[in-house]
Protein backbone atom coordinates (compact mmCIF):
# COMPACT_ATOMS: atom_id res chain seq x y z
CA UNK A 1 0.00 0.00 0.00
CA UNK A 2 1.73 3.27 -1.44
CA UNK A 3 0.77 6.78 -1.49
CA UNK A 4 1.25 6.86 -5.66
CA UNK A 5 -0.82 3.77 -5.67
CA UNK A 6 -3.68 5.80 -3.70
CA UNK A 7 -3.41 8.58 -6.11
CA UNK A 8 -3.68 6.75 -9.13
CA UNK A 9 -6.99 4.47 -7.49
CA UNK A 10 -8.23 7.83 -6.82
CA UNK A 11 -7.91 9.25 -10.10
CA UNK A 12 -9.96 6.55 -12.06
CA UNK A 13 -11.71 5.85 -8.72
CA UNK A 14 -13.07 9.17 -9.60
CA UNK A 15 -13.74 8.96 -13.21
CA UNK A 16 -15.88 6.10 -12.45
CA UNK A 17 -18.09 8.08 -9.98
CA UNK A 18 -18.29 10.76 -12.17
CA UNK A 19 -18.93 8.70 -15.56
CA UNK A 20 -21.24 6.56 -13.75
CA UNK A 21 -23.03 9.97 -12.53
CA UNK A 22 -22.81 11.21 -15.76
CA UNK A 23 -24.15 8.19 -17.44
CA UNK A 24 -27.21 7.99 -15.24
CA UNK A 25 -27.98 11.77 -16.24
CA UNK A 26 -27.70 10.87 -19.75
CA UNK A 27 -30.01 7.91 -19.15
CA UNK A 28 -32.07 10.22 -17.38
CA UNK A 29 -32.26 8.19 -13.91
CA UNK A 30 -30.71 11.19 -11.94
CA UNK A 31 -30.37 14.88 -12.74
CA UNK A 32 -27.31 15.39 -10.32
CA UNK A 33 -24.63 17.24 -11.82
CA UNK A 34 -21.98 16.67 -8.95
CA UNK A 35 -19.24 18.50 -11.11
CA UNK A 36 -21.61 21.45 -12.07
CA UNK A 37 -22.84 21.97 -8.18
CA UNK A 38 -19.20 21.67 -7.01
CA UNK A 39 -17.92 24.27 -10.00
CA UNK A 40 -21.32 26.50 -9.45
CA UNK A 41 -20.19 27.58 -5.76
CA UNK A 42 -17.12 29.08 -6.79
CA UNK A 43 -18.14 30.57 -10.30
CA UNK A 44 -21.78 32.08 -11.28
CA UNK A 45 -20.01 31.27 -15.50
CA UNK A 46 -21.93 28.04 -16.32
CA UNK A 47 -19.34 26.75 -18.49
CA UNK A 48 -16.56 27.98 -16.44
CA UNK A 49 -18.15 26.14 -13.49
CA UNK A 50 -18.59 22.62 -15.70
CA UNK A 51 -14.25 23.10 -15.16
CA UNK A 52 -13.52 24.13 -12.28
CA UNK A 53 -16.40 21.25 -10.97
CA UNK A 54 -14.23 18.75 -12.43
CA UNK A 55 -10.96 19.52 -11.00
CA UNK A 56 -12.56 19.97 -7.64
CA UNK A 57 -14.04 16.90 -7.66
CA UNK A 58 -10.50 15.15 -8.82
CA UNK A 59 -9.25 16.59 -6.08
CA UNK A 60 -11.61 15.98 -3.34
CA UNK A 61 -11.78 12.07 -5.09
CA UNK A 62 -7.87 12.13 -4.11
CA UNK A 63 -8.58 13.44 -0.73
CA UNK A 64 -11.42 10.53 0.06
CA UNK A 65 -8.62 8.48 -1.75
CA UNK A 66 -6.27 9.17 1.03
CA UNK A 67 -8.52 8.19 4.07
CA UNK A 68 -9.30 5.31 2.38
CA UNK A 69 -5.50 4.70 2.57
CA UNK A 70 -5.36 5.70 6.38
CA UNK A 71 -8.77 3.43 7.19
CA UNK A 72 -7.05 0.61 5.64
CA UNK A 73 -3.98 0.87 7.18
CA UNK A 74 -5.78 1.05 10.56
CA UNK A 75 -7.81 -2.01 9.50
CA UNK A 76 -4.42 -3.95 7.96
CA UNK A 77 -6.19 -5.32 5.49
CA UNK A 78 -7.42 -3.65 1.71
CA UNK A 79 -9.73 -5.99 0.52
CA UNK A 80 -11.71 -5.22 -2.50
CA UNK A 81 -15.03 -6.27 -0.58
CA UNK A 82 -13.72 -3.35 2.19
CA UNK A 83 -13.49 -0.75 -0.21
CA UNK A 84 -16.82 -1.44 -1.17
CA UNK A 85 -18.13 -1.13 2.59
CA UNK A 86 -16.04 2.04 2.97
CA UNK A 87 -17.60 3.23 -0.50
CA UNK A 88 -20.79 2.46 0.79
CA UNK A 89 -20.35 4.64 3.64
CA UNK A 90 -18.33 7.47 1.91
CA UNK A 91 -22.07 7.57 -0.66
CA UNK A 92 -24.26 8.09 2.95
CA UNK A 93 -21.69 9.82 4.21
CA UNK A 94 -21.84 12.18 0.91
CA UNK A 95 -25.17 11.90 0.46
CA UNK A 96 -26.36 12.79 3.85
CA UNK A 97 -23.84 15.56 5.43
CA UNK A 98 -22.26 16.87 2.18
CA UNK A 99 -24.53 17.42 0.03
CA UNK A 100 -27.41 17.86 2.01
CA UNK A 101 -26.12 19.80 4.58
CA UNK A 102 -22.38 21.24 4.23
CA UNK A 103 -23.05 22.29 0.43
CA UNK A 104 -26.18 24.60 0.46
CA UNK A 105 -24.75 26.05 3.75
CA UNK A 106 -21.61 27.32 1.68
CA UNK A 107 -22.85 27.47 -2.23
CA UNK A 108 -24.06 30.96 -2.56
CA UNK A 109 -26.72 29.98 -5.95
CA UNK A 110 -28.16 27.25 -3.66
CA UNK A 111 -31.57 27.35 -1.92
CA UNK A 112 -31.71 26.27 1.35
CA UNK A 113 -33.96 25.32 4.27
CA UNK A 114 -33.83 29.55 4.95
CA UNK A 115 -34.22 30.95 1.16
CA UNK A 116 -37.70 32.01 1.23
CA UNK A 117 -39.63 33.67 -1.83
CA UNK A 118 -37.71 37.56 -1.74
CA UNK A 119 -34.81 35.25 -2.54
CA UNK A 120 -33.47 33.61 -5.70
CA UNK A 121 -31.70 30.69 -5.67
CA UNK A 122 -30.30 29.46 -9.06
CA UNK A 123 -29.96 25.93 -8.08
CA UNK A 124 -31.86 23.36 -6.12
CA UNK A 125 -30.43 21.96 -2.92
CA UNK A 126 -30.13 18.25 -3.51
CA UNK A 127 -31.97 17.07 -0.73
CA UNK A 128 -31.56 13.92 1.56
CA UNK A 129 -29.06 11.60 -0.68
CA UNK A 130 -29.60 13.99 -3.67
CA UNK A 131 -33.69 13.05 -3.71
CA UNK A 132 -34.71 16.17 -4.79
CA UNK A 133 -32.85 15.48 -8.37
CA UNK A 134 -35.01 12.13 -8.44
CA UNK A 135 -35.77 8.86 -6.47
CA UNK A 136 -32.96 6.82 -8.31
CA UNK A 137 -30.46 9.55 -7.57
CA UNK A 138 -29.72 7.84 -4.08
CA UNK A 139 -29.40 4.02 -5.92
CA UNK A 140 -26.78 5.62 -8.38
CA UNK A 141 -24.86 8.32 -6.29
CA UNK A 142 -24.35 4.94 -3.62
CA UNK A 143 -23.46 2.47 -6.16
CA UNK A 144 -21.17 4.94 -7.64
CA UNK A 145 -19.46 5.25 -4.30
CA UNK A 146 -19.20 1.60 -3.73
CA UNK A 147 -17.35 1.22 -7.17
CA UNK A 148 -14.57 4.60 -5.93
CA UNK A 149 -13.83 1.86 -3.39
CA UNK A 150 -13.74 -0.77 -4.97
CA UNK A 151 -11.36 0.68 -7.28
CA UNK A 152 -9.08 2.81 -4.93
CA UNK A 153 -8.89 -0.83 -3.05
CA UNK A 154 -7.89 -2.80 -5.75
CA UNK A 155 -5.29 -0.83 -7.05
CA UNK A 156 -3.26 -1.08 -3.62
CA UNK A 157 -2.81 -4.83 -4.71
CA UNK A 158 -3.65 -7.87 -3.33
CA UNK A 159 -5.39 -7.48 0.31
Amino acid sequence: MTVLQTVAGGLVGTVVLTSVLRAATELHLTRIDLPFLLGTAVTADRTRAKALGYALHLLFGELFALVYLALFAAVGRHDWWLGALFGAGHGVFAGTALINVLLPLVHPRMGNDVSDATEVALMEAPGFLGRNYGPQTATVGLAAHVLFGVTVALFLGPG
